[in-house]
């Protein structure tokens, strides 16, 4: 019998193990993903079809899209409500997660006063983000979206150059259909502004399949948001937030926050100091600026009986008003003609002509918003002509 030295021997189980390893491990040298099952959606093949048309359309969804995207996205709240949507006529800290309680105590002590206020004035804004927002099966929280972003103002801009109430970047605002240049910015058009701002949050979504997450990934991109994915191994918000960046974190933090004083004005009691969001020209409520019409002001105004399905902002656009300007002539004009169908309407004599002269087509617009079932309407503006003055000299 042939012996062999000890360390050839040696050698070879070396080498036979190795091979064992190879043969029950062929993918050992690649790097595996962490294995995300707390929120993974089975098969999204068809809601990214779906999803994809919808963002791709000029005009609002068909109604039976509008309903397998709703029945999609009322899921995506899974990580912050117990029953995966907000229920109003429960107490709200039986339906939340105990995390966001804690999560948002500071920023409602220093920020409740201001949205305390905002809840009044900000209900024509509110109403009209529902209305666009339902039209793409999205869930109404999200509009509160808004509020953190811009304070609902349209000239809201940033240092980075996002502007109006989404505060959309020129880049991100001309892919979803906005025009933006030097003469025309449609960004701070809260009509088409609101619809572009739907359709992104659905791409977001088809991406993240968690609200939070999609909150998170508006405020400093997608690819932060995965980052964190991969470094956590999860997809839950709780789980990853401090892989985000602190800014990315706050912003969930602000809408949760904002979400609880909105739904429940509760916020009032705590109360507190200065406020960190975009306010423009201080913290006063816009719409309590100068409330009382001058007797300048009433003497140079028009008022005429309104009747109609018409909506406060869709007038003040049309008009070039600030809603804030249109609600001292008319406040609560949204509940006031929606309970009595019919409203006492003052203008100053010049936008009165206007409005007079499309009221119409601001009529048909409304509508349309209301019942969601046509393309973004692009109405222009008709101008009353102005008649000749009698004494007026031509030079021959």
């Amino acid at each position: 019998m042939k012996r062999y030295p000890f360390n050839i021997i040696l050698f070879l189980k070396q080498l036979l193990f190795l091979l064992l390893l190879i043969s029950s491990s062929p993918l050992w040298a690649q790097e595996k993903e962490p294995v995300i099952a707390d929120t993974a959606v089975v098969d999204t093949t068809g809601e990214t079809s779906v999803i994809e048309e919808v963002i791709q359309e000029k005009a609002t969804p068909a109604k039976e899209k509008v309903q397998y995207i709703s029945n999609l996205t009322k899921y995506g709240f899974k990580n912050l409500f117990s029953k995966y949507q907000y229920n109003p006529a429960l107490p709200y800290s039986s339906q939340v997660n105990p995390l966001a309680e804690a999560y948002m105590q500071d920023y409602l002590k220093a920020h409740s006063s201001f949205l305390v206020k905002m809840k009044s004035w900000g209900t024509p804004y509110f109403n009209l983000i529902d209305q666009i927002f339902m039209q793409y099966g999205l869930p109404r929280e999200l509009k509160y979206l808004a509020v953190i972003e811009s304070s609902l103002s349209t000239s809201a801009t940033s240092n980075a150059g996002a502007g109006g109430p989404w505060q959309f970047m020129p880049y991100t605002a001309r892919e979803y259909g906005l025009v933006v240049s030097k003469n025309y910015d449609e960004r701070r058009d809260y009509i088409k502004s609101t619809h572009a701002a739907a359709r992104y949050l659905l791409n977001l979504y088809q991406q993240m399949h968690d609200w939070l997450l999609v909150i998170a990934a508006y405020n400093g991109g997608p690819g932060r948001v995965y980052a964190a994915i991969k470094k956590s191994g999860s997809r839950n918000f709780w789980k990853l937030q401090y892989y985000l960046p602190e800014e990315s974190r706050n912003h969930v933090k602000k809408f949760i926050a904002t979400h609880y004083v909105m739904e429940t004005g509760a916020g009032s009691l705590l109360a507190g100091g200065g406020d960190g969001l975009y306010i423009p020209g201080g913290n006063e409520n816009p719409f309590e600026n100068n409330t009382k019409l001058s007797k300048e002001e009433l003497a140079d105004a028009k008022v005429i009986t309104l009747s109609g399905k018409y909506i406060a902002s869709v007038i003040a656009k049309n008009l070039e008003m600030s809603i804030g300007e249109f609600n001292r002539y008319n406040p609560e004009f949204d509940s006031r003609i929606a309970l009595n169908g019919q409203y006492e309407f003052r203008l100053p004599n010049d936008k009165m002509d206007i409005f007079l002269a499309n009221r119409y087509s601001i009529l048909n617009e409304c509508v349309q918003l209301m019942l969601g079932d046509s393309a973004i309407p692009n109405n222009k503006t008709t101008y009353p002509s102005q008649p000749k003055s009698k004494n007026r000299k031509y030079r021959h």
